[in-house]
């Protein structure tokens, strides 16, 4: 079993999203990986089965983070409508900040097999699951329709977002993403 710790293990993530988002998965190798970490091609090893394994090590990592993260902005709010705007805000503007991470996760992650897949989602579920709790929430406070279907909802939610950020990465345009939350918030918000 490979190594899952420790600065290398995270500068050679660091050097996968780089790689993946410059030459794409398929076309990256873990030599490529290994001369963007600055490691041998071995140490790789030490670390990482092979690039698949990379590849579901890199979103478990930075999902997970995601998530952390998200769940500390959440605490902050007072109600469902304040916690959905924190998450497409937190959502736009944590991939804008790292526009490599956004061309992995948007682009990179679409061409994937079905073992990639399955590695990596627990933890998009674990997002999906926070999304569908708000909206409890927000059904709970009578800011959202009781008869809203919570599943179709964050399906909703999450997929406006997810294609305003995959417009913004294939469009290759400088626009600030952050700057799209209101617009979303106020269609989800009614729509909700």
């Amino acid at each position: 079993m490979a190594k899952r710790t420790g600065e290398k293990y995270q500068v050679i993530l660091d050097a996968a999203v780089k790689s993946f988002a410059l030459a794409g998965y398929h076309r990256t190798r873990v030599a490529d990986i290994a001369r963007e970490a600055g490691v041998a091609d071995g140490t790789v090893y030490i670390y990482f089965n092979n690039k698949e394994d990379i590849l579901i090590s890199l979103f478990q990592s930075l999902m997970n983070s995601f998530v952390e993260n998200l769940n500390n902005e959440l605490s902050q709010c007072s109600n469902a409508i304040e916690k959905l705007n924190t998450i497409i805000t937190y959502h736009l503007k944590t991939l804008y900040s790292n526009p490599d991470q956004a061309r992995v996760t948007q682009i990179e992650l679409r061409q994937i097999d079905q073992a990639i897949n399955r590695g990596i989602s627990k933890p998009l579920k674990n997002y999906f699951v926070l999304i569908e709790e708000v909206i409890e929430e927000g059904k709970t406070e009578g800011f959202f329709r009781q008869n809203l279907d919570k599943r179709v909802a964050r399906k909703v939610i999450f997929g406006a977002v997810d294609e305003v950020v995959t417009c913004w990465v294939m469009s290759g345009k400088p626009y600030d993403l952050v700057t799209l939350q209101k617009p979303i918030s106020d269609l989800l918000v009614k729509g909700l």
